[in-house]
């Protein structure tokens, strides 16, 4: 089938189904969705069979859904109708919640239903609920939605609020008087589900001792201190706050000042500045056991093999945040352990260099420096190990210059679901280092180079594999991926040829060495680095700006947009 996507921004889960639908031999092309006329026009391009619109923040015009069916991502159970359903549903703390896959008319998300999916809520955030179960609901919608469209029988069924299991019902636009927070009043829980509902856009505005801003990242402290004053600043650690409720304490990882000229989302201490640098510092040894409160990097272990998480933002990786990486693979490479599992994130592996903090610097391009320097020590630790196989274990999503940090592992494991980035062009042609011009030709050849750093697009795993970047995939959610890992990690530190595998790694390593030492492979990367932060050309700095600021797409680009290939 010709199918082409629709939408607001090529966000995870338009990534996700342009993967899926590549993967089973659809002819995929991207439009934006900017204007009803550069609409209708690629209506005209590219004549498909059907329009997916997985995020939408307009109607389709009628005579676009009237001329060819157009199959709309609705992230709320059946019924569900509004703007805001998972803030909605975030905020109300549903037991369960589901996506809907509408067929356009003239009713916003009153179209006949093509397919649904429902799941169970956790304690999460929006974006995180989004990334996961919503995205996997999603595609799993459309998918059967394209079998049945080639089904001559198939009707969809129109949507009756009566209905068994209709349980939705029409919700208005969520505003921020919905969101505020009463922290005299409210009692953790609810403190919760208004930053969870409001994660990722548009925050829950607020006073934050003095100065309006935005909050974000919310987590629940497991042990809170003694009571004190509801909104009260308790304590500090790895750039979040903890904030007193009536009934507990809730640490908020990220604020952005309201009000502010170009103020950015960042790491709370930042936005603070010496309000919170007067706040104790709460560090927590990353082998403490126990999941709750706000933590970055955990390390435990389960007989021969040591897990490393590291649960980075948005999987941004700051300075700051690479160098306590990098001395937490210092500490771990000492642990009698024979495997070592780096896990990154549960949404995200590693997205690489922190856009946002380098946005806000005072010099972008001196950060940009100290920030590609602090990742390169990162892989160079990684590259170091010399008495432990390292897997890279990808839960979530990699890009840029985080896929080039798996690839410094000795293996590369994955979810099946997971999408990467290989790439650093889409960012004002950026050159990338990472270490990546040793560590790509030795997995994908020397032919191989071009068509990963050439490609501006996503790949799925099994594209990853065929190229060379994955070597094993799992199936799985997050949970069952990590048990999946662990038991083959643990068959690994314990096979009889481990040692030979350790020697066969060492002897690598010490030829490669001396074929060209990996200091040069950084240097020449860098130089090439030097040229995009500090040359004549300011691709990568307006590239980073129109990212961090959400700059909306005046055309779609050309990669995506097959039908406008000319």
């Amino acid at each position: 089938m010709r199918i082409l996507l629709l939408t607001h921004a090529f966000n995870g889960l338009a990534q996700r189904l342009y993967v899926e639908l590549g993967e089973l031999g659809h002819a995929v092309s991207v439009e934006f969705d900017i204007h009803d006329e550069v609409t209708r026009e690629a209506v005209d391009l590219f004549d498909p069979d059907l329009v997916v619109a997985p995020f939408l923040k307009r109607a389709i015009p009628e005579d676009v859904w009237r001329r060819v069916p157009c199959l709309v991502v609705h992230p709320g159970v059946r019924g569900d109708r509004g703007p805001s359903a998972l803030d909605w549903a975030v905020r109300e703390r549903e037991s369960s919640w589901g996506v809907t896959l509408l067929q356009a008319n003239a009713e916003m998300d009153a179209g006949d239903i093509w397919a649904w999916s429902e799941f169970p809520m956790r304690e999460a955030s929006k974006s995180s609920l989004y990334r996961q179960e919503v995205t996997e609901a999603a595609t799993d919608c459309v998918l059967r939605a394209l079998d049945r469209a080639t089904d001559p029988s198939f009707r969809p069924t129109p949507l009756d609020p009566s209905a068994p299991g209709v349980h939705g019902r029409p919700r208005p636009v969520m505003r921020q008087a919905d969101r505020r927070i009463d922290w005299e009043g409210d009692d953790t829980d609810t403190v919760l589900a208004r930053i969870h509902a409001s994660d990722g856009f548009p925050g829950v505005l607020d006073d934050v001792d003095g100065r309006a801003c935005r909050l974000f990242g919310g987590w629940r402290e497991a042990a809170p201190p003694p009571a004190q004053r509801p909104g009260t600043l308790l304590a500090r650690r790895d750039g979040a706050v903890l904030r007193a409720t009536r009934d507990g304490a809730v640490w908020i990882s990220h604020l952005r000042s309201e009000g502010e000229a170009g103020a950015v989302k960042l790491p709370a201490t930042d936005v603070l500045g010496e309000a919170a640098a007067g706040l104790p510092e709460l560090p927590v040894p990353i082998d403490a056991p126990g999941g709750g409160g706000f933590r970055e990097l955990r390390y435990f272990e389960r007989g021969p093999v040591g897990f490393l998480e590291f649960d980075f933002h948005n999987g941004a990786m700051s300075t700051r945040q690479c160098d306590r990486l990098a001395s937490a693979l210092r500490s771990v490479r000492e642990r009698p352990t024979r495997v070592l599992v780096l896990l990154g994130g549960r949404e995200f592996w590693s997205n690489g260099i922190h856009l946002g903090v380098i946005e806000a610097a005072t010099d972008p391009a001196d950060e940009s420096w100290r920030n590609i320097n602090a990742i390169d020590d990162v892989c160079l630790e990684i590259l170091s190990f010399r008495d432990k196989i390292v897997i890279s274990a990808l839960r979530g999503n990699g890009g840029a210059g985080g896929v080039f940090l798996a690839l410094a592992a000795d293996e590369v494991w994955a979810r099946r679901s997971v999408v990467l980035n290989p790439h650093y062009k889409n960012m004002g042609n950026l050159y990338g280092s990472e270490y990546w011009t040793y560590l790509l030709p030795r997995r994908v050849g020397a032919d191989g180079v071009a068509r990963v750093m050439d490609n501006r697009l996503p790949v799925g795993t099994a594209a990853a594999t065929r190229l060379g970047l994955v070597d094993l995939v799992l199936q799985g959610d997050s949970a069952g991926f990590l048990e999946a890992v662990a038991e083959r990690a643990a068959t690994l530190a314990t096979a009889d040829d481990f040692v030979a595998r350790l020697e066969r790694r060492r002897a690598r390593r010490a030829q490669d060495e001396a074929d060209r030492p990996l200091a040069a492979y950084r240097a020449a990367e860098l130089e090439r680095m030097r040229l995009n932060f500090y040359g004549f050309d300011p691709s990568y700095h307006v590239a980073r700006h129109r990212f961090i600021r959400r700059t909306l797409h005046s055309w779609t680009p050309r990669h995506l947009a097959v039908h406008r290939r000319i």
